[in-house]
This record gives structure tokens, sequence and C-alpha cells, in this order.
């Protein structure tokens, strides 16, 4: 059975437990989302369903795209995933909603981080920062040695140094379901999810439970 979902990140809030502890938690519009396309090892050599999320206008979507929601019986939709799976009941033009988690249910959320357009290396990997003293005048919050001289007179691949930071597709995993409105179409997950709001995210069941 698929246990995932598109959902669109509204904010961030509280909620009270039983035992009257704030309990944080995000927000998610989650659903409902169609069933645009069902891939199988027959035909695409592996597993997995489409799901298409967001009305959009028609305007904005090419020919292909239309065409290809029209086959599946959906509405012109803004946001299409895909979800791997090992294997499914679901059939094209399905609709899935909220109600496919349950309260206290652990899962992986995907979505991209903020932009925080370009960092040095110590906001952007955390460098500690060179000494303020023994002549050192200007270079406190440089990298600093990047690479040898003779030999490997080059600088290698995966080098931390500045650059453009945040704007990456992250996933943040085993975080709790702590509310489910399926007639809202509203998940509640304990803690911080990728990304601003307003921004598109994959809730699917957790992997390392």
């Amino acid at each position: 059975m698929l246990k995932g979902l598109i959902g669109k990140k509204i904010g961030m809030t509280q909620i009270f437990d039983e035992e009257g502890n704030a309990v944080p938690i995000t927000l998610i519009e989650a659903g409902p989302c169609y069933v645009t396309q069902v891939r199988t090892p027959q035909s695409e050599a592996y597993s997995a369903v489409q799901l298409g999320f967001g009305e959009s206008k028609p305007a904005r979507l090419s020919g292909g795209q239309l065409g290809h929601l029209k086959n599946a019986g959906a509405p012109p939709l803004r946001y299409l995933r895909e979800f791997r799976v090992k294997d499914t009941e679901l059939k094209v033009g399905d609709k899935v909603t909220a109600g496919v988690f349950e309260v206290g249910e652990y899962v992986d959320v995907i979505g991209t981080s903020k932009g925080k357009g370009f960092a040095g290396a110590m906001k952007r990997h955390g460098f500690a920062g060179g000494p303020i003293t023994h002549g050192q005048s200007d270079r406190q919050r440089s990298v600093g040695s990047v690479g040898a001289t003779s030999g490997t007179g080059r600088i290698f691949k995966g080098k931390k140094m500045p650059g453009r930071m945040g704007n990456e597709r992250v996933t943040v995993q085993n975080l709790k379901v702590a509310l489910v409105d399926a007639d809202r179409n509203l998940i509640g997950i304990r803690g911080a999810v990728p990304g601003s709001k307003g921004g598109v995210v994959m809730i699917k069941e957790a992997r390392k439970q």
C-alpha cells in the first residue's frame, strides 16, 4: 500500500498532549493527491506511483502535461511526484488523502531548504575561524589552506569552501505524526520540516523506524 503524499507547508504551531505538555508541530496541507500514473516492472522495470497535487490554471501547463493529466482523469495539477512502492492496488484516477497516515506513525519529509545566498565557510560549514592574534589582522573568517603546492598542486573536488548555501533537497527522517485531520486535509508533524511557508514537501513512510 502506498503511504505517501504531496503537501504544502503552512507553518508551525503547537498543540498540547494528554499530560498538558506543549508539542511543537508543523502543519502541512497534505492532499488530496490524484494518481496520475502507475509504473510496473513489466513496462518500466520498477514499481512506482506518480501523484499529482495542487490545482493549476491550464495556461500554466504544457500541452503534454495537460494530455497526461486528462488521460488520468485528473484536473490540471501543478506538482507531480513519484513514490517507489513494492506493490499497490491503486489505479490511475484514484484519490489519496491525509487519511492514509495515523497519529503516532513515523514519516520522512522531503523538501527544499531555504536559500541563504552566497555564504562564507564559517556560516556554511561551521568552521571555527583563524586565531585573532599572532599577526593575523584580516584573515579571522578565512578558509585557510585549501591544498598542497607541489605534487597535487590543485584543489580537490568536494573541498569545503564558500559558496551558495541552502536551496537544496533535504530529507528529515523519523518525524512523528502528531495530528491528522482528513476532513480538512491537514497533517501535523512534530518538529520542523525543510523549507519555507508555502513550500512543497513529500511525506513518506519512514524507512529507518
